[in-house]
């Protein structure tokens, strides 16, 4: 019945999306980061619907009478030459045919992200792309926080059932710590309480969500980005007070198995867990020395690879991190390459908080340039435990910077309405 529901819902809302290209922007975006073909269990788990949403747009995007042009900038010259750098890398990978498999789904995405950038064009569309990240990720975050509660967080919290790129504890709780700060903007500016209450409930059960996922790397990251979350705010006491309250609250309520699991950061070398990772970064990082150029390509983690390159041979895991990912499977190029990606996203935000300064009018885009800032470091910070390097949130969020930027930029239209009271106070007089 789920699966019928869904299915449904996508296919009515292909004239909606062919009339209108930006919701099927919306729709592909959701069917991406919250997989709901999958909460069904039946014919739809394995169905394509994420084409349907992809289809629809680039017809709409054929018929439609708007104008749509990808603009070119530092973000977008980016995001074409990292994609182009992974299809040369391809032909030198180590393992072809797993290779080739990963970079049709990378390259589908980067499209994607491309056309989006090309489609989106307003303030409304932007704010409509947070509401659809914070409502497709916040789902497993409020979810996943009352889990934490009701269980004491004696089990691990994950993301969307399949094996997207966020469905593992360790994933999702980096995804959660992403939206939080776009959680908190889109509160700022909710008109009904009732949603405002929401938002907020989100990002405390999603905080609560990050704890119970057992992810070190991630709760680094909330600790990290809570006090940038509160440097960026323009509410500090609030935040600051919720904050300080509610996460040592939140920690000593957690089962003396997750503070076990938290304290061996401090004894790493013990942990068999954190010792696989670090031996799969030693091959990522010998791998690029290697070959500095190309790396070893998509899906280099094999165990002729780890023979050659790894200090120990037996333990094969993948990279573990989205530094060493780009790093080992594509050189320093595109490790270069997707590190100004975010230096450039960085930059602009903070172009866009110059910019908005002393501007109430625009203060809007200063708040969500802060957002993403934030959201950019728990990004940094957690991203460095995980695989989510092709993960597309985080292009997405430069996109929503460019396009914001595009938009405060333009000279907001003066209504003349000087002259049509002089020419009604000319007709009274000559009445009289």
């Amino acid at each position: 019945m789920r699966d019928l529901i869904v299915v449904l819902f996508i296919v009515g809302m292909i004239p909606f999306m062919i009339k209108r290209p930006w919701i099927g922007v919306m729709m592909a975006l959701w069917i991406s980061l919250m997989n709901p073909h999958r909460f069904g269990w039946g014919f739809a788990y394995d169905l394509p619907v994420a084409v349907i949403a992809v289809a629809a747009t680039l017809i709409g995007m054929v018929f439609s009478r708007e104008r749509f042009r990808l603009p070119i900038n530092g973000t977008t010259i980016l995001l074409i030459m990292l994609p182009l750098w992974m299809s040369v890398t391809l032909v030198f990978a180590f393992n072809f045919n797993d290779a080739v498999v990963r970079w049709e789904s990378v390259m589908k995405v980067f499209f994607f992200i491309l056309v989006s950038a090309s489609i989106l064009q307003t303030r409304k569309q932007i704010d409509a792309l947070i509401w659809v990240v914070v409502f497709s990720v916040g789902f497993f975050g409020f979810k996943g926080g009352l889990f934490t509660i009701l269980t004491g967080g004696s089990s691990k919290v994950y993301g969307p059932p399949g094996d997207g790129y966020i469905s593992d504890n360790n994933a999702i709780s980096v995804a959660l710590v992403m939206i939080i700060p776009l959680a908190h903007y889109l509160a700022l500016y909710a008109k009904q309480r009732w949603i405002k209450y929401g938002l907020y409930a989100t990002v405390a059960l999603s905080a609560i969500a990050v704890l119970g996922s057992h992810s070190r790397g991630a709760f680094l990251a909330v600790v990290v980005m809570s006090v940038l979350l509160w440097l960026k705010s323009r509410r500090k006491f609030a935040l600051g007070l919720i904050v300080a309250a509610a996460l040592p609250v939140a920690i000593m309520a957690m089962p003396d198995s997750w503070k076990d699991r938290m304290r061996t950061v401090e004894t790493y070398e013990e942990d068999t867990s954190a010792m696989g990772r670090i031996n799969a970064w030693h091959m990522a990082f010998n791998v690029a020395n290697d070959r500095p150029l190309v790396g070893g390509g998509f899906e280099l983690y094999s165990p002729d690879v780890f023979a050659r390159y790894a200090p120990d041979p037996e333990d094969v895991h993948s990279a573990h991190s989205i530094y060493f990912q780009m790093l080992g499977e594509h050189g320093y190029v595109g490790f270069l390459l997707f590190l100004s990606l975010f230096v450039v996203g960085w930059l602009s935000a903070r172009r866009i908080i110059r910019f908005a300064q002393g501007k109430p009018e625009v203060a809007w885009a200063s708040d969500l340039a802060r957002a993403v800032q934030v959201s950019m470091v728990g990004f940094a910070i957690g991203g460095a435990f995980v695989n989510i390097g092709y993960w597309e949130l985080q292009y997405y969020e430069l996109v929503a910077l460019m396009v914001t930027w595009n938009i405060i930029r333009k000279p907001v239209p003066v209504v003349a309405t000087e002259p049509r009271a002089s020419a009604v106070a000319t007709k009274a007089g000559a009445r009289v």
